[in-house]
């Protein structure tokens, strides 16, 4: 029987730095195909991303995006992760859409931040109070468990929900007051109007860019860019195609070689000193998808097999 994961049973038995062990596992292993494809009908989308890593499998992450759907009371926006074997091409798996995207987005910046921001960081903010800020706090708490949190957001009453949700939670109502206080900088906003400063930046700091995702949208300004060291999770995913690099870059205010590295030259992300700032663009893509969810079934396995 093919199993279906739910986001209930699968988070039981994941970890945040599991994952981001998984992740740096994946990326040893060859360069993933990868491919996205859209179809519409009106303003109801399907989105399909898929990739393919040899020594790992297949990975079809299917999304369908209805946006009159909350008039009737029915979530917007609904999938699934078909995960298929890499040696005969047989399903292996169904796992909840939702759950995938939560630890898969969250994970990919917790891998670098790992890598990059100072051991000692014991001030965290997080800019942007939805979902995302949400997990981000999950997951940097488990690799930064002495660290306290701040939030800050542009609607402060949306910021003041989320610590009103999570313990020891502070709200910033100043945010270039919380940024020069940060160790580490986490951003999840969807804005075309760069938010962080590089003015306000101070030595030592690791930035984690999260929520752009569009040609024509980025959170910092050319100046954050250019004070920092940077890397991005994939070249194929954000030098082309999201507004934080592809702006700068096709205005000459960076170029193409100051983006040292990607994922699959992990060897390549490392602080050269206590002082440095590093900066971090997650961009996402199917392939992480495909890591995340096949890391999500080995653990949902070995739990069966000691239940069984």
């Amino acid at each position: 029987m093919i199993p279906y994961i739910s986001f209930e049973d699968g988070e039981k038995h994941i970890d945040w730095l599991g994952l981001t062990d998984a992740l740096a596992a994946g990326h040893a292993l060859p360069r993933a195909e990868i491919s996205d494809s859209l179809l519409y009908r009106g303003e109801d989308t399907l989105l399909q991303r898929q990739a393919w890593i040899d020594g790992l499998g297949i990975a079809v992450k299917s999304a369908t995006v209805f946006p009159g759907n909350p008039a009737s009371d029915v979530p917007m926006i609904n999938g699934a992760v078909t995960l298929f074997d890499d040696t005969i091409g047989t399903l292996s798996a169904l796992i909840d859409f939702h759950l995938v995207t939560k630890w898969k987005t969250a994970g990919d910046s917790l891998l670098a931040a790992r890598r990059l921001a100072r051991p000692d960081s014991r001030h965290i903010l997080i800019i942007g109070a939805g979902t995302v800020g949400r997990n981000l706090h999950a997951a940097y708490s488990a690799a930064f468990p002495q660290a306290d949190f701040t939030v800050w957001n542009r609607t402060k009453a949306n910021a003041e929900k989320m610590a009103s949700e999570i313990d020891g939670l502070s709200v910033a109502t100043d945010l270039e007051t919380a940024v020069r206080k940060a160790d580490i900088i986490t951003s999840a906003t969807m804005t075309s109007e760069p938010t962080l400063r590089g003015d306000w930046l101070q030595p030592g700091q690791h930035i984690d860019l999260i929520g752009a995702y569009r040609p024509d949208m980025r959170e910092a300004d050319d100046t954050t860019l250019q004070r920092a060291r940077l890397f991005v999770d994939s070249y194929e995913t954000t030098l082309d195609h999201i507004g934080e690099l592809k702006i700068p870059l096709t205005e000459a205010a960076i170029k193409r070689e100051d983006v040292l590295a990607d994922f699959y030259a992990l060897d390549k992300f490392q602080r050269h000193s206590d002082t440095e700032i590093t900066l971090f663009k997650n961009g996402g893509g199917a392939h992480l998808d495909l890591m995340t969810s096949r890391y999500i079934l080995e653990q949902w396995q070995a739990a069966q097999r000691t239940l069984g």
